[in-house]
């Protein structure tokens, strides 16, 4: 655990899979942590995610940031306990995991399992630990009045396998379709669980460090802004639950379906 500061009083927000600060996982965390929510960010670079933090911090949000593995049950049970401390924990989102498109006959064992791992195992694990966590106050009359929601990033290879990303699409595949059975199961209990397909390419430093030419070629909104993710997100957490949506797809007004 990284910089432990005082807990204020509403329900913890935990986002797993965190890196610079110009992502996805860091953008969801400002959206949540400006309402008041004291943040969790967790991931596996500390370089990236003490900068994070302390962009968080210095933006007035209440953050621990805390090292760890989406695949490791060990490490998102620590995850978990950090939230806690900071509050009841009200929402959980799996945003780990990679894609390293590979031709599939040049694809060995490791390199399909190592993309179960982060997406599929890694959203079990994050289920495993949040869900009783996210349980323990539903509907109790708890002074923090709000929904819990579990939430989980997903991909046009949620949806459908290109060529060149079998292991990427079968392992967002087994994500979508887990988090469909945490929805059928936990949703009568009182949790939100949603799927969030990610249709284009992210405006953030994983994608535009690699590919600089992009975001020109693309043209205004042509990729999707990670604020503008975010606010999805917290309109999927503040969903009445008469009216919950399962899966959300986001996508630019100039992407191809």
């Amino acid at each position: 655990m990284i910089g432990k500061i005082e807990t204020p009083s509403k329900g913890s927000v935990l986002i797993a899979g965190v890196g610079s600060v110009q992502g996805l996982g860091a953008a969801i965390a400002r959206r949540f942590g400006r309402e008041g929510h004291p943040i969790v960010i967790a991931g596996r670079s500390a370089e990236k995610l003490l900068a994070t933090r302390d962009a968080l911090q210095a933006a007035n949000i209440t953050v621990e940031a805390v090292l760890g593995d989406v695949s490791k049950p060990h490490d998102v049970q620590g995850f978990v306990k950090a939230a806690r401390s900071l509050g009841a924990l009200v929402v959980a989102v799996h945003n780990a995991g990679s894609n390293r498109p590979t031709p599939f006959l040049e694809m060995p064992e490791e390199d399909f399992e190592i993309h179960w791992r982060e997406h599929a195992l890694g959203g079990y694990n994050l289920a495993r630990a949040a869900l009783p966590a996210l349980l323990e106050h539903v509907n109790t009359g708890s002074p923090i009045d709000e929904n819990r929601s579990l939430f989980f990033t997903g991909a046009s290879g949620s949806l459908r396998g290109k060529a060149n990303f079998a292991a990427f699409s079968a392992a967002k595949g087994a994500l979508r379709n887990l988090s469909q059975s945490l929805a059928r199961e936990f949703g009568p209990q009182g949790v939100h669980v949603a799927h969030v397909v990610i249709d284009g390419g992210i405006e953030g430093e994983r994608l535009l460090s690699k590919l600089t030419t992009l975001k020109e070629a693309r043209g205004p909104d042509g990729l999707l802004g990670i604020d503008a993710i975010a606010d999805a997100y917290w309109f999927l957490h503040h969903q009445h639950r008469s009216a919950w949506s399962q899966e959300l797809d986001l996508r630019p007004w100039s992407e191809n379906y």
